[in-house]
């Protein structure tokens, strides 16, 4: 008779290594973005987090950031897009043009702008997925096709005189409906006291989901360690901005982009489809993908971003100008990767590429407080996307992927 075996010890350090390493690749650049706040803080007497500064960063980047949330999912789904610098100059100059030639309402204006830049991007989703050209040689063509439309329907000029509700979107801010309290606004403290709270309600729905389906879960002590610095950093957020003067109008769009983007490519089955498509494409046609169709809604939702993008563009420049949208493909891009998103596609979150475009902002504002010279900027913002893609390549060496 054969002794019974005994099942050897699980080995903890095994099991708890993959998530150790998943946590460290989603923290990192939140972490990174931390650290060059506090050091232009350093570097400028505490200037970035001035309130005035605090509400500018959000105002100036916001383009970079709703680029940067459709263009995360196009990069995740293995494309590129080299034309959305050009469609948010022509869109804006559709805009002014319907507003201040053609007389119609501001809201109608907008309402054009966004059906124009879907069918901008039916145009280049045709050619990519149904003609299968890639995507690459269709929005370079995009690039240059759309900012030259630009310049013949702008003359090479300026439309001003654009109606203060249309300005308000991109340079306004809600008005102070709940009063003040001294010089903070009541309002933008209850928006992101309302913030915290549906963070903590989403953290624990989430923990409780993973939970009946067995899945792994942080720790308790590191699970509500991150939730309070993140309410933290909200608050604080939200302190500043009632000290200036409220509630960025565009920082109320912008919640609801990220909001309504995390949820499309995290819980339905058209973001488990781009997922497929970056991930692997031959599996993904094989489970039965219809990727002709994913392909083209990917870029008619790429091009109304890039319509609401030139929208709010041309609202806080209060006027529509043909050198509008310049390297903004540029600065999208490196947001994205920046943020995590995998070169090979597969890999990539909303969240994570509006990090990434904050790492951007934080820096041309940092570096601007300093006065540093612009060629010198253009050259450090070079080196950290570079510097981001090489330790995004070097985590997937050391997991094995």
């Amino acid at each position: 008779m054969t002794a019974p075996t005994t099942a050897p010890a699980p080995d903890k350090t095994a099991r708890l290594t993959p998530k150790l390493a998943i946590d460290l690749r989603q923290y990192g650049i939140l972490a990174a973005l931390v650290v060059i706040i506090l050091l232009f803080q350093m570097l400028t007497g505490g200037r970035p987090l001035m309130p005035g500064n605090v509400n500018n960063l959000i105002q100036q980047n916001s383009y970079v950031l709703i680029l940067a949330i459709g263009m995360v999912m196009v990069i995740i789904a293995g494309h590129i897009d080299l034309s959305v610098g050009s469609v948010v100059a022509v869109v804006g100059a559709i805009a002014a043009l319907a507003m201040n030639q053609w007389h119609l309402p501001w809201w109608l204006a907008v309402l054009l702008a966004l059906v124009v830049g879907a069918a901008i991007g039916a145009w280049q989703g045709f050619w990519i997925a149904y003609v299968e050209i890639p995507a690459f040689i269709v929005t370079l063509a995009g690039m240059m096709l759309f900012r030259g439309l630009t310049l013949i329907l702008l003359t090479g000029g300026t439309i001003g005189g654009l109606p203060p509700e249309f300005i308000a979107i991109g340079a306004g801010w809600l008005p102070p409906a709940l009063g003040a309290i001294g010089k903070l606004d009541v309002l933008t403290l209850a928006l992101g006291v309302v913030a915290c709270a549906g963070l903590v309600f989403q953290q624990l729905s989430t923990r409780a989901g993973r939970r009946r389906n067995r899945l792994p879960v942080e720790g308790v002590a590191v699970f509500w360690g991150r939730i309070a610095i993140a309410v933290l950093a909200i608050m604080a957020l939200a302190w500043r901005l009632a000290d200036y003067s409220g509630t960025p109008i565009i920082l109320i769009i912008l919640a609801v982009l990220i909001l309504a983007y995390s949820f499309v490519l995290n819980r339905t089955v058209f973001g488990r489809h781009v997922y497929a498509l970056g991930g692997n494409l031959f599996a993904a046609i094989m489970s039965g993908v219809k990727t002709k169709r994913v392909n083209f809604l990917l870029f008619v939702n790429m091009g109304v971003l890039a319509a609401l993008a030139g929208v709010v563009s041309t609202a806080r420049a209060g006027s529509a100008v043909a050198s509008a949208g310049q390297n903004y493909e540029l600065d999208a891009i490196s947001s994205v990767f920046i943020g995590g998103a995998a070169v090979q596609g597969g890999v990539g979150t909303v969240v994570g590429a509006v990090i990434g475009g904050l790492v951007m902002g934080v820096l041309n504002m940092g570096l601007s407080i300093l006065s540093v010279d612009a060629a010198w900027q253009m050259a450090i913002k070079g080196l950290v996307l570079l510097l981001a893609v090489a330790f995004d390549l070097v985590n997937k060496r050391r997991s094995g992927r």
